[in-house]
Order: C-alpha cells, then sequence, then structure tokens
C-alpha cells in the first residue's frame, strides 16, 4: 500500500490563490486575457507551481473533443531552418499541454500525403512551412483542420493565419549592401525550388538593381547543395564580363559558391564577393566568415504555435472562411561578415580610383 500527499486539485489552487475555480481554469487554459486581472493570474499559476499541480491534460482533452496535438510539415529535414522552427513550435506548445508531430512532407513542397490516414481524428491542426496550402489537402479533407503557414503567400493561402519572414526587405538589404560597395554586376545562384519564398527572392533582387540602374542579374539556378552552388557559381563566373557579387538563396549555396571561386583561382571577397540567406551554424564555419541574412526561425515556429492557439481559441477554427485572416511579419536582419568586400576597380576598392 502507498501513502503520500494526495494530488492537488484546481479547488486546493483556487483556495490558495483566493480565486473561484473558473478563474484558475481561465489562467492555466491561457483564456484569462480580458476576464481576470494580471495579479490575480499570477496569484494562480505561483499557487500552481507552489502547490506541484499538473491539470489532467486526459480529462480536458475528453471534455473539448481535442487531442492537443499538432502537426509541424516542413519540405525537408536536412536544412537546419526547419529544426529550428520545430524548435519554436514546439516550445511554445509545451507551454500549453500540446504535443508536435514534426512530419518532412515526401514531395518535399510537392502534396503532402496523410502519415495517419486520418489527421482529422489525429491532430488539432496543422503548421507547415515553405509549401503552397494546396499541397496538404490531403492533411485537410474538406479544410476542416485549422491550418497555419509559415513564410508562405499570404495572398494565395487558404490558412487561417500566416506567419512570414520578411525576405523581401532582407534581399533589398543585400542588394543595398552590395550596391554600397560599388558592386553592379550581380549574378544570383537561385534555389531551383517551386517555391514562394525563393520567388521574393528573385523579384525583389532584379527590382533593387534595375531602380539602382544595374543590368539584370546573371541568374543560375541549383538545386539546394554545396556541389551543386558550385557548379552554379562556376557557371554563372564564366559570364563576360565577369560578375563582382554572387547572391546566393541560402548559406549551403554559397558554401558551394566560394568553393567555385578559389576552384577558379579567385578571391572571396577581394575578386568575387559572396552573400547568404538564413544565417545557418554553417554561415561561421566556412573562412570567410559569410555576410548573410539572418532569419528568427525558431520565433517564426514559436509564433505560429500561437497563431495555431488563437485559432483553435477562436469562434471559428479552420480555414479564414468569412473573417480576416491572421497574417505576422517578422522583421531580419543582414549579418555582415568577411564574405563581402568593395567591388575590383571601385572607388571604394584598394587601388580604386
Amino acid at each position: 500500500m502507498t501513502t503520500g500527499r494526495p494530488r492537488p486539485t484546481s479547488r486546493d489552487v483556487a483556495r490558495a490563490a483566493g480565486v473561484s475555480q473558473a478563474a484558475v481554469s481561465l489562467v492555466l487554459g491561457g483564456k484569462w486575457h480580458g476576464r481576470v486581472s494580471a495579479a490575480k493570474a499570477e496569484a494562480v499559476r505561483g499557487a500552481a507551481r507552489e502547490l506541484g499541480y499538473r491539470p489532467n491534460l486526459a480529462a480536458r482533452s475528453l471534455r473539448l473533443g481535442r487531442t492537443r496535438t499538432a502537426l509541424l510539415v516542413v519540405p525537408a529535414l536536412t536544412n537546419e531552418f526547419f529544426a529550428r522552427l520545430h524548435a519554436g513550435a514546439a516550445r511554445i506548445a509545451a507551454e500549453h499541454g500540446f504535443g508536435v508531430v514534426l512530419y518532412p512532407s515526401p514531395e518535399g513542397t510537392g502534396p503532402a500525403p496523410d502519415p495517419f490516414g486520418s489527421a482529422g481524428a489525429a491532430l488539432d491542426g496543422v503548421i507547415a512551412s515553405s509549401m503552397a496550402s494546396e499541397a496538404l489537402a490531403a492533411l485537410r479533407p474538406g479544410g476542416r483542420l485549422p491550418l497555419v503557414m509559415l513564410d508562405s503567400d499570404p495572398e494565395r493561402t487558404q490558412a487561417a493565419a500566416t506567419v512570414n519572414l520578411d525576405i523581401a526587405d532582407g534581399t533589398r538589404q543585400v542588394a543595398a549592401h552590395l550596391l554600397g560597395l560599388g558592386h553592379r554586376r550581380v549574378a544570383h545562384i537561385a534555389a531551383a525550388v517551386d517555391s514562394w519564398t525563393f520567388e521574393v527572392r528573385a523579384g525583389t533582387l532584379a527590382g533593387a538593381l534595375r531602380a539602382a540602374g544595374c543590368p539584370p542579374p546573371v541568374t543560375v539556378p541549383s538545386a539546394l547543395g554545396v556541389a551543386e552552388g558550385a557548379r552554379a557559381a562556376a557557371e554563372a563566373l564564366a559570364a563576360d564580363p565577369r560578375p563582382t557579387a554572387l547572391v546566393c538563396d541560402d548559406d549551403v549555396l554559397a558554401a558551394g559558391a566560394c568553393k567555385a571561386v578559389r576552384r577558379l583561382g579567385l578571391r572571396v571577397p577581394q575578386d568575387v564577393s559572396v552573400t547568404g540567406f538564413d544565417d545557418l551554424a554553417l554561415a561561421c564555419a566556412v573562412e570567410p566568415e559569410l555576410t548573410t541574412v539572418r532569419l528568427p526561425a525558431e520565433e517564426a515556429g514559436a509564433a505560429g504555435m500561437r497563431a495555431l492557439l488563437r485559432v483553435l481559441d477562436g469562434p471559428a477554427a479552420g480555414t479564414a472562411g468569412g473573417r480576416e485572416a491572421d497574417v505576422t511579419t517578422l522583421p531580419v536582419e543582414l549579418a555582415v561578415r568577411g564574405s563581402t568586400a568593395p567591388a575590383p576597380g571601385s572607388p571604394a576598392a584598394p587601388g580604386g580610383r
């Protein structure tokens, strides 16, 4: 026979905090804003911590008809960016008693098959990154499961909420940085992936160069890999006149571009500047370290999970329907490092005039 302290209940928490059980339910369920004062909410959380109270999630799930599980769909697991997305989403989910299942789509950005046979019975909602909402049709027959899209076109999605990184502004920052260094001949090592985020990078870069009176960028598409990026960069550098800067759609491509520059007997950044995108760990592992756009991937995942929780708590879960969709845009920043320098022959370059 075992003895010990009985498991504390919500009534115990209410008594210790000096509030009603309803207030305890609202606070611990994350629905207290506008209904319970901040002071009382803190008193409830403090009492719960002191007593070691844990809500009965199984009973709550049965009562609400929820599984307290979200699916995070990504095109691949080979990129650190998606691991950081998952970390952010899982952190917020855990704070609210949810779990997150990570699902790398077998078709990349293409149609994602339902891994459960009946996702609607196994999940409360779906968060998907860098994909089109139409690719998730098998996971959401009839659009019944709430959907939050990350890094996706808010104008073409059927999602209830969208969380985007300001990719266009990041690209503009890259262009302004290179133009300020005197670069006028720019090549674009473009990811050969059918995705909104890469469309934005290409369109914004071309527009920024056009506005500055520069020739259109030499564009060479490439699969996402170091070897592939090196091949694409070598092709771009064969142009006449040779580009003085290579703008790469991600850091992996940029690492390949740096290899291509050196194989041609050239130097980074004295002869050719190279920029990346994402600010992966790789960006500081190469030499010289990459100038790249830092994307707050973990915060994007966290914001996506918060958006899904808002949808689930709102009056109409599922698609945006007749109401305005929830759109969040997170700022990005350019991390300037050693892979960029003044263009050869420009006034800012050594020996320039």
